[in-house]
């Protein structure tokens, strides 16, 4: 199977001023500044093949968007090779620019005072497009995301999911065959978050798009990726299947409780292991696999006022990757 992407050793160095203190701190600045070398990415390895959808994750400051500002060109590395659709990414060569797309959730292509579909015309010059590919391209794009109704909206009274569906049509509707998706249900609503979810897997079914997407919630990866990359500090621990990844290090799930009457510590031990205790709520700690076997039997023996279950964290998953020398 052709490799869409292919990252060799890949490396990226920062160098962050500090600055001291106070008005002494800023006057010796001008004579002498001390610099700190920060290790953004180190040596990382990894291939893509076309079509897949790949998670990449990692805590805030693990490396991941520089790594995908590397692979789209708009970072240089510091060492090693990068290939993406047999181009090398920072010469910025127009036929590779016309066929990827970053779309990074805190950050905005959209004119503020001006309608979406403003922008959305505006891209059509950009990339060239015929109006007969345009239109097509837009009405699809429009219906998969349900976005009728609001592309004809300024941008600056859409809400937060809304404006979220119009960067991903201005970022799409030049078809690309690989998207750079970093963080994009970030601050969404569960219900949003479904929706994009759903979106980003008809288009790769679609269009047969490779993507890499990275994020902070679990169920964006349980829904979309098969494979995980894990990062932390620029150094890559993890690059294989999601599910075996959860199974060996996100074993537990966390099952937070309200009572209507107080209950005792005691009889609540049995379920699974206590982290956090009041008479009227506590939070504990069940084996993912007996979850639901967990939750029935305290609703069948206490009054339960509210139960939310929920996943480790993945700042947690990495840390316990990392703890153990994974490096499969």
């Amino acid at each position: 199977m052709k490799k869409i992407i292919s990252v060799k050793n890949l490396t990226k160095n920062f160098k962050v001023y500090h600055k001291k203190q106070g008005l002494i701190g800023s006057l010796s600045a001008f004579f002498k500044r001390k610099y700190e070398t920060v290790k953004a990415v180190q040596k990382i390895n990894f291939e893509m093949n076309k079509g897949e959808i790949v998670g990449f994750i990692g805590p805030n400051g693990a490396g991941k968007t520089t790594t995908l500002k590397m692979l789209s060109g708009l970072l240089h590395p510091d060492d090693g090779e990068v290939s993406v659709l047999g181009f090398i990414p920072f010469k910025r060569k127009k036929d590779f620019l016309s066929q990827i797309s970053l779309v990074m959730g805190q950050k905005s292509q959209l004119w503020w005072d001006l309608p979406a579909i403003e922008s959305f015309n505006l891209n059509r010059m950009v990339y060239n497009l015929s109006k007969e590919d345009y239109k097509t391209s837009l009405a699809s794009l429009v219906e998969m995301l349900d976005a009728k109704d609001i592309i004809h909206r300024q941008v600056r009274k859409l809400s937060l999911g809304q404006r979220m569906k119009c960067e991903l049509i201005a970022s799409l509707i030049h078809n690309p065959k690989i998207l750079f998706l970093d963080e994009p249900t970030i601050g969404l609503d569960v219900v949003i978050q479904k929706k994009l979810r759903k979106f980003i897997k008809e288009y790769n079914e679609k269009y047969n798009a490779t993507i890499i997407l990275t994020s902070h919630y679990i169920g964006d990866l349980e829904e979309l990726c098969k494979r995980v990359v894990v990062i932390n500090d620029g150094i890559l621990g993890y690059d294989g299947d999601f599910g075996s990844l959860i199974k060996k290090y996100a074993k537990l799930k966390t099952i937070k409780l309200v009572f209507l009457k107080e209950v005792k510590k005691e009889n609540l031990q049995k379920y699974g292991k206590i982290i956090d205790f009041e008479p009227l709520k506590a939070s504990l700690e069940v084996n993912r696999e007996k979850v639901g076997e967990v939750a029935s039997g305290i609703l069948n023996e206490f009054s339960v006022d509210d139960l939310n279950i929920s996943e480790m964290p993945i700042e947690e998953v990495v840390r316990r990757i990392f703890e153990n020398g994974n490096n499969e």
